[in-house]
């Protein structure tokens, strides 16, 4: 049997989480010297509070070893093989601490270890098409060749509301905020090869969400089926306009809306939105 393993990261709704039976290890949020387990100890809307009311900027943390093989030794007890499937290592040590756990239990549980070179609903579409691929009885070989296929076709486009956070973050230095200097502008970022890049800087946030829309369009077109995900923190109403928008350009075979995760939000802040997308 193969079992997945993801991290919190990954921006799917808990009911996909528990159809597929993926299991989530949760990343770190450090408020001072408080630890809080993302999903675990710690939901959106108490973190959101805690930033208000303390004005503690909190950071992150990939989980640890121990925490990765613990959650490798109980998966063993029914499992072959274990696929774990994280964010981007180019902007996290998630994957360096899972490399290290599979090391751990080398003798008691196959693990592969895949590096989406992604994150959020991305890296939930590829553990979506990995518990389909269980289901239809593929071998993990051939799971990890569908994932590193689609790994080249996913789509990130986003835009953040406000430049306070992203100014403040370490882990997305490499975009350079250079345009940051302008006030009230708001940047369209997109993921690239596993690293985050500024794509254009727009007046207004209608502008900006148009443009998510536009480069989506450029990147997937709007007759080949895709599957796509709208994610947000804290603006669930933009949110499902944009996926009522999208719903009218695209040739959508699944499509829905999630919560950024807050571990991600510590990077972007409240009111980003963004779209997810590939080609099936």
């Amino acid at each position: 049997m193969i079992k997945i393993v993801t991290d919190s990261t990954c921006d799917l709704p808990a009911s996909m989480i528990e159809e597929h039976d993926i299991t989530v290890v949760p990343i770190n949020i450090q408020f001072g010297i408080e630890t809080y387990y993302e999903g675990v100890t710690i939901d959106a809307s108490t973190f959101y509070k805690m930033i208000e009311e303390t004005g503690i900027f909190p950071t992150t943390s990939q989980p640890s070893v121990g925490e990765f093989a613990q959650v490798y030794r109980r998966l063993a007890q029914d499992a072959d093989s274990i696929l774990s499937i994280h964010v981007t290592g180019k902007l996290s040590g998630t994957c360096q601490s899972a490399e290290l756990a599979k090391q751990e239990v080398v003798d008691e549980v196959e693990v592969h270890v895949f590096d989406t070179l992604g994150g959020s609903a991305g890296m939930g579409f590829m553990c979506v098409e990995a518990a389909r691929l269980i289901q239809a009885g593929r071998s993990v070989e051939e799971i990890l060749s569908r994932l590193e296929i689609m790994r080249e076709k996913v789509n990130i486009f986003l835009t953040m509301n406000t430049l306070a956070y992203v100014r403040r973050s370490g882990r997305v230095g490499a975009l350079k905020f250079a345009f940051g200097s302008l006030l009230n502008t708001k940047p369209v970022v997109v993921l690239e090869e596993g690293l985050l890049e500024a794509k254009e800087n727009l007046r207004s946030r209608k502008k900006a969400l148009t443009r998510l829309l536009e480069l989506t369009e450029e990147a997937v077109g709007t007759s080949k089926p895709i599957n796509l995900a709208v994610i947000h923190a804290e603006a669930p109403e933009v949110a499902e306009e944009m996926l009522e928008r999208a719903k009218g350009v695209f040739n959508c075979q699944e499509a829905f809306i999630t919560d950024l995760a807050i571990s991600l939000a510590v990077q972007f802040g409240p009111g980003t939105v963004g779209l997810v997308s590939y080609q099936v």
